[in-house]
């Protein structure tokens, strides 16, 4: 029967969308949060911002500790040790006659010792270990970004799709009110004997089953809340409420598809770059195993064994220098092990780079589309309620059935929904497209932490 078709749509429509909770306060009562304003909250809030953050101070903070590699170092010790009664026995211990002195009690031994050691060269690897370092940190920051790129494009996404949900509820509401209306009219046309019982049970089952829409429409707003106010990290009970006057401009907004622009712009290419960087020190200190290392060595030694000897100010300097010979033979698979890393990157890179061309091609599409959809959605309104003006004015006229008129009903009730969803869309594909370029978070001019 045609008449299902109403219940067909308003399943789709509530399974399309994600969800949150208006069912009992109403959308009157939502506090009104603008797109900016949500994005802010999000890169600055949420977990996934939090965690974000977390990992490049950990970059940052293994930077530093591969910095202090470069200083020197230097370690002071000493030692107070009990002896037993040892046997002691010097060959010098013996006066002018021959006759052996008694040998000296030893019962204690202090000792104290400072050495410094700096390293002068080891085959430029600590200097390639700190740019390697580096490079990992810039990389790092270079993700944090994209992660909060993508964060936003999260809370783009669930804004559309709450406005198409709270949306929904008021356009069914409306509808509600208008299938209500019609019963009570059909049940007087019936009680009269102007029109069959089956006209008044189609009546009642379309109200039925717009009732059961709206409840389910209810429960999508109800999830949908729910996932936005956890990612924005406020209140449970906090209720979003959305000025649909922001949806209003978007035609006007300056399209990008500019793919150099957005190769510049990604962050998450980016973060391959600095990768590629760090991959090519990491090169360079695989082959430092091939030098040999040499530190500056200094130290300061004071020892005193009770009755034997004391010793002070015992100064050394000197210079160190250490070799592995097998390195000669081992090395040689780090460095390939390394250089297979960099052209994994590179590879990486290569395939990022043309996905990028792909994405914002086909965003820029989906926005072309959605302004298109979007004229047609509008003129669809008002050939739907045209469409219910005559088919009504047939029905009261004995010209068409019941069938046609909640047909048309169904029609016109689409097309509400259609372009309401199609000014959702159009905000939800342009933010896709500044996505793709790289430049959504900045369009907003955000503050991030």
């Amino acid at each position: 029967m045609k008449i299902n078709t109403l219940l067909l749509l308003f399943l789709f429509l509530g399974l399309s969308n994600y969800a949150q909770d208006t069912a009992k306060q109403g959308l009157k009562d939502s506090s009104t949060l603008n797109l900016k304003e949500a994005i802010d909250l999000a890169i600055n809030k949420s977990n996934e911002a939090s965690l974000a953050n977390t990992k490049t101070q950990t970059r940052s903070l293994e930077l530093q500790s591969v910095k202090n590699n470069q200083y020197p170092d230097f370690k002071i010790s000493g030692q107070y040790l009990r002896l037993t009664n040892a046997s002691i026995n010097l060959k010098t211990n013996s006066n002018s006659g021959g006759t052996p002195n008694a040998a000296p009690k030893v019962n204690q031994l202090m000792l104290g010792q400072a050495n410094l050691n700096l390293p002068l060269f080891s085959g430029f690897k600590l200097q390639n270990n700190i740019n390697l370092s580096e490079n990992l940190y810039q990389a790092e920051l270079a993700n944090s970004s994209q992660t909060k790129e993508e964060i936003a494009m999260k809370v783009v996404e669930y804004y559309a799709n709450l406005y198409r949900a709270q949306k929904a509820v008021i356009l069914i509401q409306e509808n509600l009110k208008s299938a209500e209306q019609r019963v009570k009219d059909f049940t007087d046309l019936e009680k009269n004997g102007i029109i069959a019982r089956n006209d008044l049970l189609k009546a009642q089952l379309q109200e039925s089953k717009v009732q059961l829409t709206l409840d389910e429409a209810h429960k999508n707003v109800n999830v949908l809340n729910y996932y936005l106010v956890n990612l924005l990290k406020l209140s449970d009970d906090y209720t979003i409420g959305i000025d649909e006057h922001q949806f209003d401009n978007n035609q006007a907004i300056n399209v990008i598809r500019n793919e150099e622009e957005a190769l510049k712009n990604r962050k998450d290419l980016e973060a391959l770059h600095f990768v590629e960087k760090a991959n090519n020190y990491s090169i360079k200190v695989a082959r430092s195993g091939y030098f040999p290392s040499l530190n500056l060595v200094a130290g300061y030694t004071a020892l005193n064994l009770e009755n034997v000897v004391t010793v002070g100010n015992a100064v050394n300097l000197g210079m160190g220098i250490s070799y592995n010979l097998s390195s000669i033979f081992k090395n040689g698979k780090e460095v390939k092990i390394a250089k297979s890393k960099a052209l994994e990157t590179q590879q990486s890179e290569a395939v990022l780079t043309e996905n990028i061309k792909i994405q914002v091609q086909q965003a820029f599409e989906n926005y072309t589309l959605s302004l298109k959809q979007n004229l047609v959605y509008e003129q669809a309104i008002a050939q739907s309620s045209e469409n219910y003006r005559i088919v009504k004015d047939k029905y009261d006229n004995g010209l068409s059935n019941t069938n046609d008129l909640l047909e048309a009903d169904v029609e016109q009730l689409n097309s509400k929904i259609n372009y309401a969803y199609s000014r959702a869309n159009i905000m939800l594909k342009y933010y896709e497209m500044l996505s793709a370029s790289g430049a959504l978070t900045s369009s907003f001019n955000l503050t991030k932490n």
